[in-house]
């Protein structure tokens, strides 16, 4: 990976009083150090799918860039949209600790008495991209980002978790480790509840890994049913500082019903 081990551009944000219901900088670069930098500092991009995303961005938040509400990060070459890249760090966040996902008794009793699902880690992490950026809209998920996302994976810096039925991926979550915490930037299933199986999964592998938290980035009924509780972004934003000392994700197959015991 590009950059050092000095301070980012997102160190020198005001996170304290940027926006927490709207972005908090535009622009800078999307590389694999830049975007580890963000996160270990409570940051997540979403890149404009294209060009007439980035000028609706710049219509409706160009007034507070203007006036220093909203940060415009240096990096990006002349010929880039600023507008193109957006940089988000939501207040109050969406936390999950490790062993507090909630999995619905009929999903339970599913995995105990019959479905016969198995899990994996960072098995299929291109093909757990692809899924989630498969049909979705906005389209965040872009070419470059997926990109920058399986650099972070190929130094296990972003992990995925699979559920399996049979040799079958029918469901799976992604997300980038900072510290102690792990992000759920995005989930799919083919199959009713395996989202839900594949995030218990990511967790107890986590958790087993030393991890704390996991950020759900976005609070909503899905995310609060899962067992997210919404954190104020300082709280958040000291577990991301507190000290982590992770041992690399298991990631062998195992089956599915050991998640409710």
């Amino acid at each position: 990976m590009s950059g050092g081990t000095g301070a980012s551009v997102f160190d020198r944000l005001d996170l304290p009083h940027a926006p927490g219901d709207g972005p908090v900088a535009f622009g800078g670069v999307l590389g694999p150090a830049e975007l580890l930098a963000a996160y270990r500092c409570g940051l997540f991009p979403l890149p404009a799918a294209d060009e007439f995303v980035a000028a609706y961005a710049e219509a409706r938040y160009g007034d507070a860039v203007d006036a220093g509400e909203i940060a415009l990060l240096p990096g990006a070459s002349a010929a880039d949209d600023p507008y193109g890249l957006a940089w988000w760090s939501p207040d109050p966040r969406p936390v999950i600790p490790v062993d507090g996902v909630r999995l619905p008794s009929r999903l339970a009793r599913r995995l105990r008495n019959g479905v016969s699902w198995w899990t994996s880690a960072d098995r299929a992490f291109g093909q757990v991209l692809a899924a989630c950026a498969e049909g979705r809209q906005p389209a965040w998920l872009t070419a470059e980002l997926r990109g920058v996302l399986e650099q972070l994976n190929a130094v296990g810096a972003a992990h995925s978790a699979e559920v399996w039925e049979g040799e079958e991926l029918v469901g799976g979550v992604f997300g980038v480790v900072a510290g102690p915490v792990l992000s759920l930037d995005s989930m799919f299933r083919r199959r009713p509840d395996a989202a839900r199986v594949a995030v218990a999964d990511l967790a107890a592998r986590f958790g087993t890994a030393g991890g704390r938290l996991l950020d759900a980035q976005w609070d909503g009924p899905h995310v609060r049913s899962l067992g997210a509780v919404p954190a104020p972004r300082a709280r958040y934003l000291a577990e991301l500082a507190a000290e982590a000392d992770l041992t690399p994700l298991d990631p062998e197959p195992l089956p599915a019903a050991r998640l409710v015991g």
